[in-house]
């Protein structure tokens, strides 16, 4: 880049951590019905620095959902505090999925298990009219949000 900035190309993984890599995948298997297309396991001091712990053992798996990758991360050493921030906290994030119809997608999801904080609902003016949203959490707690775009007239 000639002004100095770092190019984006795209979003490529978005990373989660989880207190159970086994019962978070079956999870996601019953639920979005996603299988991992790679598991791993990683420690040492390369590891130590790059996640900034000492003595680290983490085994990851790592989820195809659309262009996007979700990697989900077990600490195996250190064993890390559960979830427990609020929306408004300072890094609390949630993860968008974006669906073709939201209806039908909630609708599976509930019959799934998934425990949602609202039915889907439509942004009614502003800059995103017509989007319809709702949010889930995850067995660890992590917020998720299903998304619609306006389907076309």
């Amino acid at each position: 880049m000639t002004d100095g900035t770092a190019e984006l190309r795209g979003v490529h993984h978005v990373g989660i951590a989880v207190r159970s890599l086994d019962k978070s995948l079956a999870w996601y298997r019953e639920v979005f019905g996603v299988e991992p297309h790679m598991r791993l396991e990683a420690d040492g001091p390369d590891v130590d620095a790059a996640v900034q712990l000492e003595n680290v053992r983490v085994e990851a798996a790592l989820l195809d959902v659309g262009n996007t990758v979700i990697e989900l991360l077990e600490y195996k050493s250190p064993v890390g505090a559960d979830f427990r921030l609020r929306n408004c906290d300072v890094g609390a994030i949630h993860v968008a999925l974006d669906v073709a119809n939201i209806d039908e997608a909630y609708e599976r999801l509930r019959s799934r298990g998934a425990v949602f904080s609202n039915a889907p609902a439509m942004a009614p003016e502003g800059p995103l009219e017509g989007y319809r949203f709702c949010y889930f959490r995850d067995p660890d707690g992590i917020q998720f949000e299903l998304f619609e775009r306006p389907r076309p007239a």
